[in-house]
């Protein structure tokens, strides 16, 4: 469990290369610390807290912004008291930097505007801010959410910035100027930092008229210069230009556009740090390298073996900023072997080495001292945001010849606790392994094919045309939740938290059943998230009490920590189905998270290749699902939001890695009879490249998120034709909005043009978790009222 394999690989294969045996020894060898995020949400929330307390009522709008600048102030002291020199500022966000980015420029679409405000104005408010996110604020017209997606491989999402073509741009919202201004008057020496024009445009998207991003750049540009030079008049020396589009398979004329940009930004009077990650450079190395900027960092994290290229093209003067902390995970940095293999690279590059994590630390949580749940040998190989300050700086003085006694001990810590990882028996179980090694080639795929599966599901659970379901979570709320944390605090015995959730399942499918729907759910009250239910109960997971991460706005999650070879020693969801199904005579879904969901939306290991450990939790699934069954459970649904999410962000890289997570999906799927119909749900995803894998993970039904694209992701499944039956989701379930009748029947009559009739399913986007049950059953009402209005009026048509 040392620095990662490929990293350590690399670098004894450049001990041989030319640039480390022609070493040119710098005048000075002291190393820049630096970070390129931090975590905005607190070690406990407190910035979720304070957002969902404005929007409720609860707090004035000072009140909030006060807790904004209590947090940035305590992270930057944080930072500072872990050694790093160069303080991040610009990496706080009320949702996301890249809707940050949209009201820095004054990119605000056309349905959230005021006539009777300047649009600097409403970019200045952040009640603007909500409203693109949320679809509602505490002030102001309530309009449909802009539409949310991914943040590359992430489980982080972003606001999409919305284009038109008469768009123009101008500084609006100047946050970050002002966040500056905060930093420097608190002592700090800082490093603001923006999301690249290229980067921000490569992500919009076109609203109404066709035309060509690119023409929009050169206005684009007009306004960063304004912020770099706003900055610049600060004191400011360094700026950091996050682009990692370029780690992409861009096409030229993208390409040719940073030349473009950066050279009418190097007139800006500040020094440009152009930071890439979450992968390598590959062929965009010399475009990289030429650019007119100060330095560059890259990730050697994602991206090892492209150490020695960039090396041999940066320019004389410039800097290289180094990621070999890991900014995407938690285990612990072996300090004694990046130091090692980076020492050529010191020599080499003196002062113009820095030395930081792979990317921001927004993807980890906040401070492991705050952590009480994980015993003393797993805390020992872990690292959260603070700690990853600290290795990044220890490392730079390392390097650099400044070591202390405490780096000294730390180091020794360190590798005290990577050897104890390597040792330990709790990582490694045979059973595991053997099962993997003995699988079948029968186990991935059903006994039937489709349409055979179909016309035996139909005869199983005659289901109406548009059969109207959810996607499986229903409202937590404060009832349920305060039995779950008197449970895990010993106040509550485990009959009376099981009565106590039995009680909420009962309420759930009587409140289904008034409302109409077809296809039920037990509503999921005894799970806190869906994956960490699920890793609470396998073997392999570890869990902490206070290791959130942001996934988007004011939802946090706290992934859990696969530290081992993953088995289920018992089933997992049956009783509590099979309880459900008890209530009511209509179909119960048995609700699952899918194997390739709950490893992405954990922390991996970082020892064994993620296929291996995906097939194990496939392994477990399956035994899950084929026990759903013989309880009685008719319809599973196989959740697998993340699955797009998983690929690689070259796609020469996409089929071997769709190849395995496809399989892992049929694998946990397929040990059922044709009759029961296997359901996945996948939300926030561009399908149109890889539809091919969706359809060969040959799922009965898919339900999509569909509502805030306006059902445009349809479009791959009417051209794919795909074969089996769609769910496309007919209203967002992230803004508090209750959608008309009207609304979901133009979605709905939008998908019958693309998918038959015969073939669709009607419900939300995504989960109900974090919505209220007034909104909940007037929402679902109106989408069952459709449904019958549909019916009938579909019914006449044909006959």
């Amino acid at each position: 469990m040392r620095a990662p394999r490929d990293f350590i690989q690399q670098q004894q294969n450049n001990k041989t290369s030319g640039w480390a045996m022609s070493l040119n020894q710098s005048s000075s060898n002291q190393c820049t610390a630096h970070n390129l995020g931090f975590p905005r949400i607190g070690a406990d929330r407190e910035l979720k807290k304070a957002q969902e307390a404005y929007w409720s009522g609860k707090i004035s709008r000072s009140e909030l912004l006060a807790e904004g600048a209590r947090l940035r102030a305590l992270h930057w002291q944080q930072q500072k008291q872990q050694g790093v020199d160069l303080i991040p500022v610009g990496d706080f966000a009320w949702y996301d930097q890249v809707l940050n980015t949209s009201l820095m420029l004054g990119a605000v679409p056309e349905r959230f505007q005021d006539n009777g405000v300047s649009l600097k104005e409403q970019a200045e408010d952040i009640d603007t801010l909500f409203r693109i996110a949320r679809g509602r604020a505490p002030t102001g017209n309530p309009a449909a959410a802009s539409e949310m997606t991914k943040w590359f491989d992430t489980n982080y999402h972003y606001i999409v910035p919305e284009l038109n073509k008469e768009q123009s741009f101008a500084l609006s919202c100047r946050s970050i100027i002002e966040e500056a201004k905060e930093a420097l008057a608190q002592g700090h020496t800082i490093k603001p930092v923006l999301i690249g024009p290229l980067t921000w445009l490569w992500l919009a998207k076109i609203r109404g008229e066709d035309f060509e991003r690119l023409e929009l750049l050169e206005s684009l540009v007009e306004v960063y210069g304004e912020v770099l030079s706003e900055l610049a008049a600060l004191g400011v020396e360094w700026v950091q230009i996050d682009e990692p589009i370029l780690v992409l398979e861009l096409p030229s004329r993208w390409l040719n556009a940073f030349e473009t940009v950066y050279n009418q930004l190097q007139s800006a009077p500040v020094k440009i740090l152009l930071a890439t990650y979450f992968d390598d450079l590959n062929g965009h190395t010399a475009v990289a390298a030429s650019l007119p900027i100060a330095g560059l960092h890259i990730d050697l994290i994602r991206a090892p073996d492209q150490l020695t290229t960039v090396v041999d093209k940066l320019s004389p003067n410039a800097v290289l900023s180094v990621g070999v902390v890991n900014g995407r995970n938690i285990w612990r940095t072996d300090i004694s072997t990046v130091v090692d293999q980076l020492k050529p690279v010191a020599e080499r590059l003196g002062e113009r080495l820095w030395i930081a994590p792979s990317c921001s630390l927004l993807h980890v949580p906040v401070d492991l001292n705050s952590e009480q749940a994980l015993d003393d040998e797993l805390t020992s190989w872990l690292a959260f945001a603070v700690q990853k300050c600290r290795e990044v700086s220890v490392i730079a003085r390392t390097l650099g010849g400044q070591a202390t006694p405490e780096d000294k001990a730390l180091q020794a810590e360190a590798d005290s606790a990577l050897a104890s990882r390597e040792r330990s028996s709790r990582v490694h179980n045979p059973a595991v392994e053997q099962r993997v090694a003995g699988m079948t080639g029968d186990m991935d795929h059903r006994h039937g094919a489709y349409p055979e599966r179909a016309a035996r599901q139909r005869e199983k659970l005659h289901l109406p045309l548009l059969p109207t379901t959810t996607i499986g979570s229903f409202p937590q709320t404060g009832e349920i939740r305060k039995a779950r944390r008197q449970f895990k605090k010993g106040e509550l015995s485990e009959q009376s938290y099981q009565q106590a959730m039995e009680a909420e399942i009962c309420d759930a499918v009587k409140r289904q059943e008034q409302i109409g729907l077809d296809v039920l759910v037990h509503g999921e009250a005894e799970r806190n998230d869906m994956v960490e239910y699920f890793g609470e109960q396998l073997d392999g997971f570890a869990f902490t009490n206070y290791g959130w991460v942001q996934s988007y706005g004011s939802r946090c999650v706290k992934p859990p920590i696969i530290y081992g070879d993953i088995s289920r020693p018992e089933p997992m969801t049956v009783n509590w189905s099979r309880f459900a199904q008890q209530q009511t005579k209509l179909p119960m879904k048995g609700m699952l998270t899918g194997p390739v969901t709950i490893l992405c939306w954990s922390f991996p290991r970082d020892d064994v290749d993620r296929k291996e450990s995906c097939l194990q939790l496939a392994l477990a699934l399956r035994d899950e699902v084929t026990d759903l069954e013989q309880a009685g459970i008719g319809i599973i649904q196989i959740d697998e939001p993340a699955i797009r999410e998983g690929l690689p962000l070259k796609q020469r890289n996409w089929p071997a890695y769709l190849n395995w997570a496809t399989k892992c999906f049929r694998i946990s799927a397929s040990g059922v009879k044709d009759e029961t119909q296997i359901h996945t749900h996948m939300c926030y995803s561009e399908f149109n490249d890889i539809i091919e894998y969706i359809a060969s993970m040959d799922a009965d039904v898919i339900t999509i998120e569909t509502s805030r694209s306006d059902m445009e992701l349809l479009d791959a499944f009417e051209q794919f034709e795909y074969p089996n039956e769609i769910g496309p989701g007919v209203y967002d379930i992230h803004s508090p909005n209750v959608p008309d009748k009207a609304w979901i029947k133009q979605l709905i009559l939008k998908a019958a043009e693309k998918v038959p009739v015969e073939r669709l399913w009607m419900n939300p986007d995504c989960g109900l978790k974090t919505r209220d049950w007034p909104e909940v059953e007037a929402a679902l009402g109106n989408m069952v009222a459709v449904a019958r209005e549909l019916r009938e009026e579909f019914q006449k048509k044909a006959g």
